[in-house]
């Protein structure tokens, strides 16, 4: 016999799957914050990686141009 889907229950219902998306807008909340730290932490790599590679050839241009 199938079940009849009362006022209440549909109530219970919907409450559940308003709490369910409350949850899941929370944690997409919280990895956005997360995904623009490591945004930051990857720019900043990048800026000191190129700051030691433009090091490097300001170096070796100097090395060079002593030699010659």
């Amino acid at each position: 016999m199938p079940e009849q889907w009362t006022e209440g229950r549909l109530n219970e219902l919907s409450g559940k799957v308003d709490s369910g998306f409350e949850r899941v807008d929370a944690e997409l909340r919280a990895l956005r914050v997360e995904m623009g730290s490591i945004q930051r932490t990857m720019v900043q790599g990048f800026i000191a990686m190129t700051g030691g590679i433009l090091a490097g050839f300001a170096v070796l241009g100097g090395i060079i141009a002593t030699q010659l």
